[in-house]
């Protein structure tokens, strides 16, 4: 690993070729972090919140796997923690041994992916080592994001939309070999440039929450957000509630940010946000007890979000918290307005009263990561300043358990950074006088 990694660190100011990437021998093994699938019923009978993925969470040696047809081995140089990681940590809803397992009776092929342990992580960014048959738009040497959607686009079903495939999958939790290690094997479809003025650790935090965010607040496959809507966003200092934020501020929308303490709503003012609900400081409880949600504070959240607005309601409620919001987002969005739902965080079961949604002709649409195209608009948005990353803190790849484990806690602020083969923060960049443009926000969530 180590002359891979000094090459890679000579790139930045040297002219080096496809061929002498291509030329650097791969090591018989890479470190990695996993799960084991012995120990799948490790939190048997605990509450999700005891639950402690620094006792899950291994740094193993594991073998290079086979390169096949369309894929490509990346160097990662860093990564970032996602909740997928986390729920993969706490062996929740389900054992992701059980999507290697039926993933891995497809093909020959696929049957790599069905192992004993699994490599976790749906973010990187990195050079690429080594590419399969078929591949001609990677090269060796090719410095490069990844995102998430792994898909066998065998189905027609997935050629209109790739996320509508049936056998797609989130790579690095579906699929084995992801980006918390120092080489992961991808394929290559789910390749993109590498934002030149961001850190290796900065230009890998957005992938997977941006990508999300813009199918679900942009997209025509989500709320197809125009100028002078009014978006609700919970959690809008968060990991995916922050980019959804700067995607309605870049794109002439009104967001109305959801936070839980003062120094997240700081974060939403640093961003450019103006209305901001302090949840906990306002005393907002949706539910009144664990069965039943209180409709007077559908109502007192109504009342909030139009004297925020000069009167208007809600046009696209941006959910994920799922359980314990949905119910006041169905209310409080205007008739023939849309909620956009992803992810379910505090819960899967959703209840709310359907008759402020079928009498005023609402929309629930469910969101899900995002196809390649609205991955590459999403990182060109990045690559362009238009978009910036949330990175608050970074990890050593040792330290993934306590990453896990701050997210998992809601310890952390946006996104928080895992560094794999990169020795350092701050590596990585090429051009220095876009990053000097944009130095203020990129370090934004790192100053609060």
């Amino acid at each position: 690993m180590k002359e891979i990694l000094d090459a890679i660190l000579a790139s930045d100011s040297s002219d080096s070729s496809a061929a002498d990437f291509a030329a650097l021998p791969l090591p018989e093994s890479y470190r990695a972090i996993t799960v084991h699938k012995d120990e799948a019923e490790m939190f048997a009978g605990l509450d999700s919140r005891d639950k402690d993925p620094r006792k899950s969470l291994h740094l193993d040696d594991v073998p290079v796997p086979e390169l096949g047809p369309g894929e490509a081995l990346v160097a990662v140089m860093a990564s970032s923690v996602n909740y997928n990681s986390v729920w993969t940590s706490i062996f929740e809803p389900v054992s992701t041994f059980s999507f290697l397992e039926r993933y891995g009776r497809l093909s020959p092929l696929t049957k790599r992916h069905d192992l004993p342990y699994h490599v976790i992580g749906s973010d990187l960014a990195g050079v690429v080592l080594r590419t399969g048959p078929g591949v001609n738009a990677w090269k060796p040497g090719d410095k490069v994001v990844a995102h998430c959607l792994s898909v066998e686009l065998e189905s027609s079903d997935g050629h209109n939309d790739t996320m509508l495939d049936p056998e797609q999958r989130i790579w690095g939790f579906e699929t084995n070999f992801g980006g918390l290690a120092e080489i992961a094997l991808v394929k290559s479809n789910q390749l993109m440039p590498k934002p030149a003025h961001l850190s290796w650790e900065e230009a890998a935090s957005p992938g997977l929450v941006n990508s999300t965010a813009y199918r679900q607040l942009v997209s025509r496959n989500g709320a197809d957000m125009k100028q002078g809507d009014n978006v609700l966003i919970w959690g809008a200092s968060g990991g995916l509630g922050s980019y959804a934020t700067q995607f309605a501020l870049a794109g002439g929308a009104n967001p109305i940010c959801v936070v839980s303490s003062e120094q997240k709503a700081d974060i939403c003012r640093a961003m450019g946000a103006t209305a901001i609900i302090d949840r906990n400081a306002e005393g907002y409880k949706f539910w009144s007890d664990e069965h039943t949600q209180d409709p007077r504070e559908w109502k007192r959240f109504g009342k909030r979000i139009r004297e925020l607005t000069g009167g208007e309601d809600i046009d696209i409620v941006f959910e994920h918290p799922g359980r314990e919001t949905f119910g006041a987002s169905v209310y409080v969005t205007r008739k023939g307005g849309t909620i956009t739902t992803c992810a379910s965080t505090s819960g899967y079961m959703h209840e709310y009263d359907n008759r402020y949604l079928w009498m005023s002709l609402k929309r629930i649409i469910g969101s899900h990561f995002a196809n390649y195209r609205e991955a590459w608009e999403a990182n060109r948005l990045i690559a362009k300043g238009k978009i910036h990353p949330t990175l608050s803190k970074t990890y050593s790849l040792e330290e993934t358990g306590q990453a896990a484990y701050d997210v998992h806690r809601n310890l952390h602020q946006g996104k928080v950074g895992v560094l794999a083969l990169s020795p350092q923060e701050g590596l990585g960049v090429t051009d220095h006088e876009m990053r000097a443009q944009h130095l203020t926000a990129i370090n934004r969530f790192r100053n609060i």
